[in-house]
């Protein structure tokens, strides 16, 4: 059976001492974008790294790779509600979440779904246009290390498609995180979620 854990960066190198204390000698093989553990009692753990790629390939490097100081921002964006967030060290330092309205889809016909879809793409303009906005004024100046990206993929592709952010695009790193509209209290879970480890772990055969 396979399944993911997700931990905390800090937590990482408790986690893999206690692997090999659970599934006995343990061998691992490091590139620069994956660890995998493979136990004695053939139990398997897969890494991928985090904000990669990863210079130092053994265990001791990825854990202290996860744990390096980044300034790390956040941007989500749906139709209906934008957030941004700059993270150093986990804690967040500056942030601006905000709500456009965007209609809904209708079943009326003919020239009245028009004049709605109309006014909808229009709405969702205005909202993107907002998100834009906050984007430049909190993401743009804040000197990030790494960008994580969450909500709707075309919305975000729209936003960052602005002159004034691309510098930002290369700094785009998974995970893309699957949010709610974004208030506040999603933003700061977002920051929790961007720095997290996953772990896929397959248990032994026959385990």
């Amino acid at each position: 059976m396979t399944r993911i854990v997700s931990i905390g960066p800090e937590r990482l190198e408790r986690w893999l001492a206690g692997f090999g204390e659970r599934h006995g000698v343990t061998s691992y093989d490091v590139t620069p974008t994956q660890l995998t553990a493979v136990a004695e009692d053939g139990s398997r753990a897969e890494i991928d790294v985090p904000f990669g790629p990863l210079e130092e390939l053994t265990p001791a490097g990825l854990v202290a790779h996860v744990l390096a100081d980044r300034r790390i921002g956040l941007l989500l964006v749906r139709r209906g509600g934008y957030g941004a967030g700059v993270f150093a060290g986990g804690v967040l330092e500056s942030s601006k979440v905000g709500s456009r309205h965007v209609q809904g889809t209708t079943k009326a016909g003919g020239w009245s779904q028009q004049r709605f879809a109309r006014r909808r793409d229009n709405q969702a303009r205005e909202a993107f246009a907002a998100a834009t906005e906050v984007a430049v004024r909190i993401l743009a100046p804040a000197k990030l290390d790494v960008l994580v990206c969450g909500g709707d993929r075309k919305a975000i592709d729209t936003v960052l498609e602005d002159p004034r952010l691309k510098n930002l695009v290369p700094l785009v790193r998974p995970p893309f995180l699957g949010v709610a509209d974004p208030k506040q209290k999603v933003l700061e879970q977002a920051g929790v979620d961007a720095r997290a480890i996953r772990i896929q772990l397959t248990d032994p055969p026959g385990g």
